[in-house]
């Protein structure tokens, strides 16, 4: 591809931040939309940085284990195969970390939502490698974990619209947590 690059980080090891917070709470039900609800729900640590530092390697060790010949397996002619999965996550978890970070910086402009299945069907999966979208999803993450790490509790609790609904910062941090631990299990039931 012109004017494109991928840089290899051969020797990437997920690290646990040096987390700063404690006693940050789980997000308020009640100031986020219900779709998030399911997402929020599957996180079950009460504070954000143990939950990402809990859940991340754990992600990361079963995405690593799925067999090669799984990779482009879909369960139902409509339905996406595992690496569009992994894909959906890494595209999702940017989307709501722009998010997180727009509303951390106060920024008042209303975000828009986003077509899950438009970004499905313009990825060009098949011309992705397994590993690199492994390692992609690896700099997402860790790059979710210091954003939220830099968040004072003022920022995690800064507010704002998006995809018409308002929502908050700490809120989106769990999202971005459970998402991925919602696609896991799916993956679990219906691939595996």
């Amino acid at each position: 591809m012109a004017g494109f690059f991928i840089v290899k980080f051969p020797n990437f090891k997920p690290q646990i931040l040096n987390f700063k917070k404690n006693n940050i709470m789980r997000p308020n039900l009640s100031l986020v939309p219900e779709f998030y609800h399911k997402y929020i729900n599957q996180v079950p640590e009460n504070e954000l940085m143990d939950a990402f530092k809990k859940e991340s390697p754990l992600l990361i060790q079963f995405l690593e284990s799925i067999p090669k010949e799984k990779q482009d397996y879909r369960y139902g002619e409509d339905k996406w195969t595992i690496k569009e999965v992994l894909q959906h996550i890494i595209d999702a978890e940017r989307i709501f970390n722009y998010r997180a970070l727009r509303f951390a910086r106060k920024d008042p402009t209303p975000l828009p939502g986003f077509d899950e299945n438009l970004f499905a069907a313009n990825a060009k999966i098949e011309n992705r490698n397994w590993n690199d979208l492994l390692e992609e999803f690896k700099v997402v993450r860790r790059s979710s974990e210091y954003l939220f790490d830099s968040f004072d509790e003022e920022q995690l609790n800064a507010t704002g619209i998006s995809n018409n609904h308002p929502s908050y910062v700490l809120a989106f941090g769990y999202v971005v947590i459970g998402h991925s631990i919602h696609h896991q299990k799916i993956i679990k039931e219906r691939y595996l």
